[in-house]
Protein backbone atom coordinates (compact mmCIF):
# COMPACT_ATOMS: atom_id res chain seq x y z
CA UNK A 1 0.00 0.00 0.00
CA UNK A 2 1.29 3.45 -0.91
CA UNK A 3 2.17 5.65 2.04
CA UNK A 4 0.84 9.20 1.72
CA UNK A 5 1.80 12.51 3.30
CA UNK A 6 -0.96 15.10 2.93
CA UNK A 7 -0.40 18.82 3.51
CA UNK A 8 -3.33 20.80 4.96
CA UNK A 9 -3.04 24.53 4.27
CA UNK A 10 -5.13 27.67 4.13
CA UNK A 11 -5.01 31.34 5.06
CA UNK A 12 -5.55 32.70 8.55
CA UNK A 13 -9.12 32.03 9.76
CA UNK A 14 -9.86 29.53 6.98
CA UNK A 15 -10.41 26.59 9.35
CA UNK A 16 -7.37 24.47 8.48
CA UNK A 17 -6.70 23.78 12.19
CA UNK A 18 -10.28 22.53 12.57
CA UNK A 19 -9.79 20.13 9.64
CA UNK A 20 -6.51 18.96 11.19
CA UNK A 21 -8.32 18.41 14.51
CA UNK A 22 -11.06 16.38 12.79
CA UNK A 23 -8.38 14.07 11.33
CA UNK A 24 -6.61 13.84 14.68
CA UNK A 25 -9.93 12.92 16.35
CA UNK A 26 -10.29 10.14 13.77
CA UNK A 27 -7.00 8.71 15.05
CA UNK A 28 -4.58 9.92 12.37
CA UNK A 29 -1.13 11.45 12.89
CA UNK A 30 -1.21 15.23 12.32
CA UNK A 31 2.05 17.16 12.47
CA UNK A 32 1.60 20.89 13.11
CA UNK A 33 4.24 23.05 11.45
CA UNK A 34 3.41 26.07 13.65
CA UNK A 35 4.05 24.10 16.85
CA UNK A 36 7.26 22.61 15.40
CA UNK A 37 8.41 26.14 14.47
CA UNK A 38 7.70 27.45 17.99
CA UNK A 39 9.57 24.52 19.57
CA UNK A 40 12.58 25.14 17.33
CA UNK A 41 12.52 28.88 18.13
CA UNK A 42 12.61 27.92 21.82
CA UNK A 43 15.15 25.11 21.75
CA UNK A 44 17.45 25.42 18.73
CA UNK A 45 20.50 27.47 19.83
CA UNK A 46 21.42 28.42 16.23
CA UNK A 47 17.91 29.80 15.56
CA UNK A 48 17.82 31.65 18.91
CA UNK A 49 21.20 33.30 18.22
CA UNK A 50 20.17 34.33 14.70
CA UNK A 51 16.84 35.80 15.87
CA UNK A 52 18.50 37.80 18.66
CA UNK A 53 21.14 39.08 16.24
CA UNK A 54 18.54 40.06 13.63
CA UNK A 55 15.77 41.49 15.85
CA UNK A 56 17.43 42.27 19.18
CA UNK A 57 17.93 40.59 22.57
CA UNK A 58 14.37 41.49 23.60
CA UNK A 59 13.09 38.89 21.08
CA UNK A 60 13.28 36.54 24.09
CA UNK A 61 12.07 37.16 27.66
CA UNK A 62 12.97 34.76 30.48
CA UNK A 63 13.87 32.05 27.97
CA UNK A 64 10.55 32.38 26.14
CA UNK A 65 9.78 33.94 22.74
CA UNK A 66 8.58 37.52 23.12
CA UNK A 67 5.78 36.97 20.58
CA UNK A 68 4.24 40.45 20.92
CA UNK A 69 7.61 42.14 20.32
CA UNK A 70 8.44 39.94 17.31
CA UNK A 71 4.95 40.26 15.81
CA UNK A 72 5.18 44.08 15.99
CA UNK A 73 8.57 43.92 14.27
CA UNK A 74 7.61 41.63 11.39
CA UNK A 75 3.91 41.82 10.57
CA UNK A 76 4.02 45.31 9.07
CA UNK A 77 7.36 44.81 7.35
CA UNK A 78 7.45 42.16 4.60
CA UNK A 79 11.27 42.31 4.45
CA UNK A 80 11.62 41.57 8.18
CA UNK A 81 9.00 38.81 7.98
CA UNK A 82 11.01 37.26 5.15
CA UNK A 83 14.18 37.47 7.28
CA UNK A 84 12.46 35.69 10.19
CA UNK A 85 11.07 33.02 7.87
CA UNK A 86 14.49 32.46 6.26
CA UNK A 87 15.89 31.72 9.75
CA UNK A 88 13.06 29.37 10.85
CA UNK A 89 11.66 27.68 7.72
CA UNK A 90 14.67 25.52 6.69
CA UNK A 91 14.79 23.92 10.15
CA UNK A 92 11.00 23.38 10.14
CA UNK A 93 11.13 21.71 6.71
CA UNK A 94 13.95 19.42 7.88
CA UNK A 95 12.08 18.49 11.07
CA UNK A 96 8.76 17.85 9.25
CA UNK A 97 10.53 15.76 6.61
CA UNK A 98 12.28 13.62 9.26
CA UNK A 99 9.07 13.13 11.25
CA UNK A 100 7.12 12.11 8.14
CA UNK A 101 9.76 9.43 7.39
CA UNK A 102 9.69 8.16 11.00
CA UNK A 103 5.88 7.94 11.17
CA UNK A 104 5.69 6.30 7.73
CA UNK A 105 7.48 3.27 9.12
CA UNK A 106 4.18 2.25 10.75
CA UNK A 107 1.52 4.62 9.35
CA UNK A 108 0.21 4.75 5.77
CA UNK A 109 -1.43 8.18 6.03
CA UNK A 110 0.09 11.25 7.70
CA UNK A 111 -1.20 14.82 7.71
CA UNK A 112 0.79 18.01 8.14
CA UNK A 113 -0.99 21.25 9.01
CA UNK A 114 1.04 24.19 7.71
CA UNK A 115 -0.16 27.71 6.88
CA UNK A 116 2.85 28.52 4.73
CA UNK A 117 3.36 25.42 2.55
CA UNK A 118 3.87 27.52 -0.58
CA UNK A 119 5.57 30.51 1.03
CA UNK A 120 8.10 28.18 2.72
CA UNK A 121 8.49 26.15 -0.49
CA UNK A 122 7.73 22.88 1.29
CA UNK A 123 5.20 21.44 -1.18
CA UNK A 124 7.80 18.83 -2.26
CA UNK A 125 7.24 17.04 1.08
CA UNK A 126 3.65 16.07 0.19
CA UNK A 127 1.90 13.67 -2.15
CA UNK A 128 -1.23 15.85 -2.08
CA UNK A 129 -2.15 19.25 -0.69
CA UNK A 130 -5.62 19.98 0.72
CA UNK A 131 -6.46 23.67 0.77
CA UNK A 132 -9.08 25.03 3.19
CA UNK A 133 -10.60 28.29 1.98
CA UNK A 134 -13.31 30.70 3.13
CA UNK A 135 -14.59 34.12 2.11
CA UNK A 136 -12.26 36.86 3.35
CA UNK A 137 -14.97 38.65 5.37
CA UNK A 138 -15.73 35.40 7.21
CA UNK A 139 -12.03 34.77 7.88
CA UNK A 140 -11.53 38.30 9.27
CA UNK A 141 -14.59 37.94 11.50
CA UNK A 142 -13.43 34.53 12.85
CA UNK A 143 -9.92 35.78 13.71
CA UNK A 144 -11.29 38.98 15.24
CA UNK A 145 -13.58 36.94 17.54
CA UNK A 146 -10.91 34.33 18.31
CA UNK A 147 -7.82 36.51 18.89
CA UNK A 148 -9.29 39.95 19.53
CA UNK A 149 -6.99 41.49 16.91
CA UNK A 150 -8.08 44.63 15.10
CA UNK A 151 -9.47 44.34 11.55
CA UNK A 152 -6.40 46.24 10.30
CA UNK A 153 -3.97 43.81 12.01
CA UNK A 154 -5.79 40.83 10.52
CA UNK A 155 -5.80 42.38 7.03
CA UNK A 156 -2.04 42.98 7.35
CA UNK A 157 -1.53 39.32 8.19
CA UNK A 158 -3.70 38.22 5.24
CA UNK A 159 -1.72 40.52 2.93
CA UNK A 160 1.54 38.93 4.10
CA UNK A 161 0.34 35.52 2.92
CA UNK A 162 0.08 34.29 -0.64
CA UNK A 163 -3.35 35.25 -2.10
CA UNK A 164 -5.95 32.55 -1.54
CA UNK A 165 -6.73 32.14 -5.25
CA UNK A 166 -3.04 31.32 -5.91
CA UNK A 167 -3.04 28.68 -3.18
CA UNK A 168 -6.25 27.14 -4.54
CA UNK A 169 -4.73 26.99 -8.04
CA UNK A 170 -1.64 25.17 -6.72
CA UNK A 171 -3.43 22.70 -4.41
CA UNK A 172 -4.80 19.29 -5.41
CA UNK A 173 -8.06 19.59 -3.45
CA UNK A 174 -10.00 22.47 -1.87
CA UNK A 175 -12.59 22.55 0.91
CA UNK A 176 -14.70 25.71 1.02
CA UNK A 177 -15.34 26.44 4.68
CA UNK A 178 -17.69 29.42 4.48
CA UNK A 179 -20.55 27.40 5.99
CA UNK A 180 -21.25 25.60 9.26
CA UNK A 181 -19.00 23.36 11.35
CA UNK A 182 -21.21 20.39 10.42
CA UNK A 183 -20.62 21.06 6.72
CA UNK A 184 -16.89 21.31 7.31
CA UNK A 185 -16.85 18.01 9.17
CA UNK A 186 -18.79 16.29 6.41
CA UNK A 187 -16.43 17.63 3.69
CA UNK A 188 -13.35 16.74 5.76
CA UNK A 189 -14.52 13.16 6.24
CA UNK A 190 -15.29 12.87 2.52
CA UNK A 191 -11.65 13.72 1.76
CA UNK A 192 -10.38 11.44 4.53
CA UNK A 193 -12.25 8.58 2.89
CA UNK A 194 -10.74 9.54 -0.49
CA UNK A 195 -7.19 9.69 0.91
CA UNK A 196 -7.62 6.25 2.49
CA UNK A 197 -8.68 4.88 -0.92
CA UNK A 198 -5.73 6.53 -2.67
Amino acid sequence: MKKLAIGITGGIGSGKSTVAQIYEDEGFIVLKADIIAKELMLKDPIIITKIKKEFGEESYLDGKINSKFLAKKVFNDPHKLQRLNSIVHPAVIKSVSNQIKEYQIIHNLIFVEAALIYEAKMEELFDYILMVSADEEIRISRVHQRDGETIEEIKNRINNQLPEKDKIARSHFTINNSGSLEELKSKSLFFLNLFQKL
